[in-house]
């Protein structure tokens, strides 16, 4: 089945027009909403966040196997954190050439030495999939990546099956519309927000989201802002210009910002090197780190997010170091992992050049970087590697194999695009939300899905990005 919708659905043009006419309003209706690029701060003028006219099929048991192994890689997340000698020698080649990584591990360097301020952890995070196309063909699950901080999407998403449910009905597919499943990722990622303002035991104390400057994606923030307010949280949202002129340390390390305590840093910006536009940027992180208030995520659960991390732990017997005597939790998280190549100095770094040269379009080179766009394909990778296969350069980088989702049909809306029908891929995220005291474990779960879908033209990027759309699936 190309698209979960039959032919005389998405070859009925006037139906098309009429539905997608429908759909933009339904989704303003339930609030699937984004501010415009020409006025990223300010909500006087919005849009509809772009989003597929129809909900993409997904097989039902691939969906399942994500769901059922995000709690083992939130355990994986948390037990990498906390073992330093493992990000000490995970990133030590890396640390080297990229300078942002070797920035960031010097922040949790001094924390280390001075020691943790704060013994409770909040992790929030997004582990992305795509099904890889085989000759056999079968389809299996391999991830991409899991995003350790700032992990967007989970409030938009949680707006979006409601627009697809009403698009089915009115397309005469009612069935269909009833298949679509509840999803609520901002209720959960609260939960987690929420759960470790409470253990930092003090209601006074309020959650500060630390945003970017261009804010065109705050209602995906919102939504979960709103889910802490109803719980009678207080939130505030602060830039890290606002947190270097007023935040500061008091003399039990607590996080003063304008004044208020600040009892969890929920991390929606520094990510990518350019959210550190100065000096200033940095020593407000360190300034962060050091404090009692909780961080999502702190300095070493933001490392443990790393390509290069990813890239080490599918090497064998890695996984049962953090997994020892659980061989079905090794299995379940190794399944998914694709092909993932060191290019460290040395005769396997160089065996890794050798294969990407000779088959570049085999694979996809990834730098240390979030926030989409900055992976490299095909002959741009005989480009680069071409220039920095000699030097140390090229150990900034890892080496993944290209997974090949099966293309499916349908249309993207986004605004001043034409209405016609794509070949497009589809990505699947599944959000987690984990909370330790200690050694104890509070609260470990998976809180729902995510999938985006992207014209099989581009290669890379996100919603964010402006390349890939929201979308539901449609379980086959």
């Amino acid at each position: 089945m190309a698209s979960g919708v039959p032919d005389e659905v998405m070859m009925n043009a006037a139906l098309i027009k009429e539905l997608a006419d429908m759909a933009k309003d339904e989704a303003l209706l339930q609030g699937v909403l984004m501010r415009t690029k020409e006025t990223p701060n300010s909500s006087e003028l919005v849009t509809y966040a772009p989003f597929t006219l129809f909900p993409s099929p997904v097989p039902k048991s691939v969906f399942l196997q994500a769901l059922a192994v995000q709690t083992h890689f939130n355990t994986m997340v948390d037990k990498i954190s906390q073992d330093t000698d493992f990000l000490q020698e995970a990133l030590a080649s890396t640390i080297e050439v990229d300078d942002f990584t070797a920035r960031l591990f010097k922040i949790h360097q001094q924390i280390l030495k001075e020691g943790r301020s704060q013994s409770i952890v909040l992790g929030l995070n997004r582990s992305d999939y795509m099904l890889d196309k085989r000759e056999d063909e079968t389809s299996p699950l391999k991830q991409i990546e899991i995003n350790t901080i700032a992990a967007s999407f989970g409030g938009l998403s949680s707006r979006t099956p409601d627009v697809h449910r009403h698009v089915l009905k009115v397309a005469g597919r009612l069935e269909d519309s009833q298949r679509i499943l509840d999803n609520n990722p901002a209720a959960g990622l609260a939960r987690g927000l929420a759960k470790a303002w409470e253990l930092y035991g003090s209601e006074r104390a309020v959650v500060m989201f630390l945003v970017e400057e261009a804010q065109r994606n705050i209602f995906d923030h919102r939504y979960i802002e709103s889910e802490l307010w109803k719980r009678n949280i207080p939130t505030i949202r602060k830039q890290f210009d606002d947190v270097y002129k007023t935040g500061s340390l008091d003399l039990e390390k607590r996080l003063i910002v304008d004044g208020k305590e600040v009892a969890v840093v929920y991390f929606r910006n520094g990510y990518m090197p350019q959210n550190y536009t100065n000096e200033q940027c940095w020593d407000v992180r360190l300034m962060m780190e050091r404090s009692t208030a909780i961080k999502c995520p702190d300095i070493s659960t933001h490392l443990a997010g790393t390509k290069k991390v990813q890239q080490v732990l599918a090497r064998p017997g890695v996984l049962e170091k953090f997994f020892p005597d659980q061989p079905q939790v090794v299995e379940q998280i190794r399944s998914t992992f694709t092909g993932l190549y060191t290019l460290d100095m040395g005769p396997e770094g160089d065996k890794t050049v050798a294969m990407a040269l000779a088959e570049p379009n085999r694979f996809v080179l990834k730098p240390q970087r979030e926030g989409g766009g900055n992976n490299i394909y095909g002959s741009e990778i005989t480009q680069v590697l071409g220039e920095v296969k000699q030097s140390t350069e090229r150990m900034a980088y890892i080496l993944m194999d290209k997974i090949s989702p099966p293309p499916i049909q349908n249309y993207l809306l986004r605004r001043d695009a034409p209405l016609t029908v794509s070949s497009c891929l589809s990505e699947l995220g599944v959000f987690g939300a984990y909370v330790r005291q200690g050694e104890h474990m509070v609260m470990n779960e998976c809180v729902g899905h995510l999938l985006r879908t992207k014209s099989s033209e581009h290669t890379d990027g996100g919603v964010a990005a402006g390349v890939a759309v929201l979308d539901n699936p449609l379980l086959v």
